[in-house]
């Protein structure tokens, strides 16, 4: 079968051969034909599976949370990559923390690795942030956005990238470890 009937000839880009273009859409019957032509040469190919996904995964989980401290975003942001100050937060658990962009961070005795992705002094920093526990080399995204709020700051936090099954025990971590001793921290 042949479909010169519904193709036209157009001159190809200066010395190059010339192209075909369609001209007139093909009807059901047509249409069928030409993918019953097709299919078989996907099949070889390895190409049957005709699904199209954009590459989300149909099980990604998020952390979104939004703290107010009674602190400036500027002393916020320094409790965050300040070791001594976060030691000293977490009641002086090991603390190591590079507060430059691509600088390294080991928290909690090192049970919490990662590094500073972007850091804005003030307003906002962005961490490769893994637990220990995790498979090697798997990291997440945490993120700090500080939003001046009266006298204090109200931090919306984001994290993802994170384990499927992490969420639950990831959220009340968060609220545990970073949030609660934070406020603590900022009252004393």
């Amino acid at each position: 079968m042949t479909f010169n009937k519904y193709v036209k000839r157009c001159p190809g880009p200066r010395g190059h051969k010339e192209e075909r273009m369609p001209t007139t859409p093909l009807n059901r019957r047509e249409f069928s034909l030409g993918l019953a032509v097709l299919l078989p040469g996907l099949e070889a190919a390895g190409q049957t599976d005709l699904t199209w996904s954009p590459g989300i995964s149909e099980t990604a989980q998020a952390i979104h949370q939004e703290v107010s401290f009674p602190a400036n975003a500027k002393r916020i942001y320094a409790l965050l990559l300040d070791s001594r100050q976060f030691s000293k937060m977490t009641g002086g658990i090991a603390t190591e923390i590079n507060p430059e962009v691509g600088g390294a961070f080991s928290l909690f005795g090192g049970l919490i690795r990662g590094r500073q992705v972007d850091l804005v002094p003030g307003e906002r920093i962005v961490q490769a942030w893994r637990s220990e526990s995790w498979k090697p080399h798997l990291y997440s995204l945490a993120s700090f956005v500080l939003v001046p709020e009266g006298p204090g700051t109200r931090l919306v936090f984001e994290h993802t990238g994170f384990p499927t099954g992490q969420a639950e025990h990831l959220a009340s971590g968060w609220r545990e470890h970073y949030w609660a001793p934070m406020k603590k921290f900022l009252a004393s």
